[in-house]
């Protein structure tokens, strides 16, 4: 016999209370966080031309976000632009680091660094998904995978925007 389950008048989603197996809400809830966080990190600067890229890209993650529930919405042509801006961010920053670098620096780099992880915990989430049964779009695994690298790009650039180097991070375990 299936347990009741009290359902708040005040529920602030109505999916939050989905099944416990059912990871669309907590792939919803996690995509809204990733784009507060990108919010939060939109304040943290000043160059205009980041803040609007980082306006679209938040807009972005909210096009992602019911990607699981309903259909994908995101485009390739989004997907070749988010890739573009990437590519910007790396060429600007290929001398700050060649190895592995301790996240740490301007308050917006360390932010960025935040939501780098955030993206990686993200495609965990969605093989997790797939592991269950599910299938999902080849271009979310990209997007996911191409943000982390975005906001680890994007780290390198505000620290250099902000006259922080780069502290390189030498592993005890991996050489």
């Amino acid at each position: 016999m299936k347990k009741e389950i009290y359902r708040s008048k005040y529920e602030a989603y109505p999916f939050l209370s989905d099944e416990e197996n059912d990871l669309r809400c907590d792939f919803e809830i996690f995509t809204d966080e990733i784009a507060s966080q990108i919010g939060l990190l939109h304040s943290l600067i000043s160059d205009k031309s980041l803040k609007n890229e980082l306006l679209t890209i938040c807009e972005l993650v909210y096009h992602i976000n019911p990607s699981l529930r309903t259909y994908l919405s995101v485009t390739v042509d989004e997907l070749n632009w988010l890739e573009g801006c990437a590519l910007k961010l790396r060429d600007e920053t290929k001398d700050r680091c060649n190895k592995f670098v301790l996240t740490q620096g301007c308050e917006s780099a360390c932010q960025s660094h935040v939501i780098r992880t955030k993206f990686k915990a993200l495609v965990r989430m969605m093989y997790k998904y797939v592991y269950r049964g599910n299938d999902l779009p080849n271009i979310l695994f990209d997007f996911a995978n191409l943000l982390s690298n975005y906001f680890f790009y994007l780290s390198l650039k505000l620290n250099d925007i902000n006259n922080v180097d780069e502290i390189e991070y030498i592993s005890r375990n991996y050489k």
